[in-house]
């Protein structure tokens, strides 16, 4: 039993064993990798511009837009443009059948002369036929107060000398305070013509008469389109001798020379903007043409747009042909970074180790480890910004992803 014991290897010293073999076959590789040449491809270390960018979607927008909508129901009596004519401001551009207007705006007119009329009223009491009469009432009321008050005086006189009885002078008495409520009522009258609710109506209905005349106005002003200032109609939903409903859009006109493009910028990018950054748009109608201008706002908010979270900035951008149109989707090209006269590699030579770059350099047929140091990138190359010279050439991964390690051998391949 001790014997058997004896005879096993500790487990210790078989892991020792292990270790000892694996850094064998370790060295042996390393050796291989430096004794048979690796096939590189390289590339060179160039002066030259280099900016970093941030690539998107957008859709153009008018800065300055115009549209034409109908004031009421009616036709089009008369369409003087289409789409893509350059109009020039106050040209007429589209004229609707005005007569129903016309007759709305002639009835508000009415209503308004009517209701002045009822003011003109209410300010003196009553029409003047109105007035007149009571005013011959009130003076015949005034007329019978007086006789009815001189009649009872001298009964009252007559009574004292015994020539009148107490009924004559309490008959007399009853006549006077007829006469005086009489007076009374129609003296109230001339005062109070009209009820508070009287008043507030015919107010009401003036107030609503100029309204309707201050709408048929501006219908009928409506009913004629001009152009208010010099630009291009763009869309023209409606044709000649169609039958429009009221608020219908029927024209859309724009000054292009100058559009907004509103970008989607995805959420990791945002940061990166600022106002008066370079912007480069492109459009597939118009293959190789380049519209430049600058943004100008930046996003306050981040929202959800499909499946993308975006950030909407606005870019203003020269269009002094005309040829980006109102809502077409476009590429956007934000230049966030720029510089002229650097040293610049190619991305994929670039190595990270422990977030230190590192790149190996071609000297003669062997690889040199450098440490390098960098700026701006983007998707193609990198701005070295020390450890290289100009002209210097590094190499890149190597054919059927072999590690490249510091003093293999190298066979430069095409």
């Amino acid at each position: 039993m001790a014997s058997t014991n004896n005879s096993q290897t500790p487990p210790r010293r078989r892991w020792l064993w292990i270790a000892l073999a694996a850094l064998v076959l370790i060295l042996i590789l390393y050796s291989s990798l430096r004794q048979t040449p690796l096939k590189v491809r390289v590339t060179t270390v160039q002066r030259g511009a280099i900016r970093s960018v941030v690539s998107t979607n957008g859709k153009v927008e008018p800065i300055h837009n115009f549209e034409a909508h109908a004031p009421i129901a009616t036709t089009v009596r008369r369409l003087l443009v289409k789409e893509g004519d350059r109009v020039k401001q106050g040209q007429v551009l589209l004229q609707l059948d005005d007569a129903d207007i016309r007759a709305k705006a002639a009835s508000a007119q009415a209503q308004i002369k009517a209701a002045q009329a009822d003011q003109n009223a209410l300010r003196s009491g009553g029409t003047q036929e109105e007035v007149i009469t009571l005013n011959s009432q009130l003076i015949k009321a005034r007329s019978l107060t007086e006789t009815a008050q001189h009649n009872l005086d001298a009964l009252r006189r007559l009574q004292q000398q015994g020539a009148a009885s107490s009924g004559e002078v309490r008959q007399a008495e009853d006549t006077l305070q007829r006469a005086q409520a009489d007076l009374t009522l129609l003296e109230q009258k001339q005062k109070d013509r009209y009820s508070q609710s009287e008043i507030a109506r015919i107010e009401a209905q003036s107030t609503e008469a100029q309204a309707a005349y201050a709408s048929a106005e501006d219908a009928l002003l409506k009913s004629t389109v001009r152009a208010p200032f010099d630009g291009i109609v763009y869309s023209v939903p409606v044709k000649e001798g169609a039958f429009v409903q009221g608020g219908e859009l029927m024209l859309q006109e724009a000054d292009l020379s100058r559009t907004l493009v509103r970008a989607f910028v995805d959420e990791p990018d945002v940061g990166r903007l600022q106002v008066g950054q370079k912007v480069e748009v492109t459009w597939d109608a118009i293959p190789g043409r380049v519209w430049n201008g600058s943004v100008n706002t930046v996003p306050a908010t981040v929202k959800l747009r499909g499946n993308r979270n975006v950030g909407e900035t606005t870019c203003l951008i020269d269009n002094q042909d005309f040829r980006l149109l109102p809502n077409i989707n476009v590429g956007v090209t934000i230049v966030t970074a720029e510089h002229q006269n650097v040293l610049t590699l190619q991305r994929d030579a670039l190595r990270m180790d422990d977030s230190r770059p590192y790149i190996f350099r071609i000297d003669g047929d062997r690889l040199h480890q450098q440490t390098v140091s960098f700026s701006l990138q983007n998707l193609t190359r990198v701005e070295i910004t020390g450890g290289l010279n100009e002209g210097e050439k590094v190499a890149l991964p190597a054919e059927e992803q072999k590690p490249l390690v510091d003093g293999a051998k190298i066979k430069v391949v095409p």
